[in-house]
């Protein structure tokens, strides 16, 4: 499964590359949720697309970006002032009589001063890095669809609940971040051939065995090791990949738009490092054909997710 991608996350680059409208209410939204629903997941970079604001809506985006910041400063300040007395109330207790107690309180302390001041200097941090795009299951991104004939992006959480489905869902089915190809007419009946859509990535992660990716067996007694390979197409590309998406409706809970990325039978240089699925880039050609798809020609959609982009993917061991 794709359980990570890096995506491309400045909505402007949706709007120069296919024309494609902007929905700021959405954005608005999320970021709105944000504020007081610690399971709404942004990357650090959707933030910066929107360091430059050019009307009211995206005005409205900053200001709850920044009061996000604040808030977030302000407690891990905070949970830093708390570690800190605690790291020195261990140490002068291990001066005057050491305990194993006292040393583990030494240990948490120290590891949780160098937590927060870590998320302190990326709160703080202005320049990108590769990690600022990267989405988890639960995290949100943009994904392009159509909607009354007009091209729009929306940001959506990487991991679909299906319309009419309870929130449940989401604990009882959690590896709804991916739709395999094969099940496209099972699970996902309800979504394939009516929602399609299209997030950009230029890389993706996979878990996977480390003997596997050092090409040997497992020695006697060896214990499996999981390691985290990043993909990376070659050439180098922005690839559009092939999603399915839904809008779930339920009382007393906000409105959740969530996507799926659609994966399938690896090409063999991904097969050889170690995994056994990969997401399938769309051809540009095949963009409007998928984005409004008709569910009475399904062999035709399954006929553009064949008719994909196929890439050479260089793997690496993920930082």
């Amino acid at each position: 499964m794709c359980y990570s991608a890096q995506i491309i996350h400045d909505y402007r680059r949706y709007v120069r590359t296919f024309g494609a409208d902007i929905d700021l209410r959405e954005f608005v939204d999320l970021f709105w949720r944000r504020r007081t629903d610690p399971k709404v997941k942004v990357p650090k970079a959707m933030e910066l697309a929107f360091s430059d604001p050019q009307n009211e809506e995206q005005r409205m985006i900053r200001m709850l970006i920044e009061e996000h910041a604040a808030d977030q400063t302000v407690r891990w300040e905070q949970d830093l002032f708390k570690q800190r007395k605690r790291k020195a109330d261990a140490e002068r207790a291990l001066q005057s009589k050491p305990t194993k107690a006292a040393a583990e309180s030494l240990r948490i302390a120290i590891n949780k001063i160098e937590a927060a001041m870590g998320k302190l200097a990326d709160m703080r941090r202005t320049e990108l890095i590769d990690d600022d795009c990267r989405i988890y299951p639960g995290y949100y991104a943009p994904v392009l669809v159509v909607e009354n004939g007009r091209r729009v992006v929306k940001p959506m959480r990487y991991q679909c609940r299906p319309a009419g489905k309870p929130a449940f869902y989401d604990t009882k089915y959690p590896g709804t971040y991916n739709a395999r190809r094969d099940n496209l007419q099972g699970f996902w009946k309800g979504i394939f051939g009516y929602s399609h859509g299209i997030t950009v990535v230029n890389a993706f992660y996979e878990n996977v065995n480390l003997h596997r990716v050092q090409g040997r067996e497992l020695a006697e007694g060896e214990e499996v090791q999981n390691a985290v390979l990043e993909f990376r197409p070659r050439p180098t590309q922005d690839m559009l990949v092939a999603c399915l998406w839904s809008r779930s409706i339920l009382p007393g809970e906000p409105e959740l738009l969530s996507f799926a990325a659609i994966t399938d039978e690896p090409p063999p240089e991904v097969s050889a490092a170690g995994h056994d699925r990969c997401i399938i880039p769309l051809r540009p050609e095949n963009i409007d054909a998928w984005l409004n798809p008709d569910p009475r020609r399904l062999g035709d959609l399954y006929a553009i997710l064949d008719d994909r982009e196929r890439p050479y993917y260089e793997h690496r061991l993920a930082a």
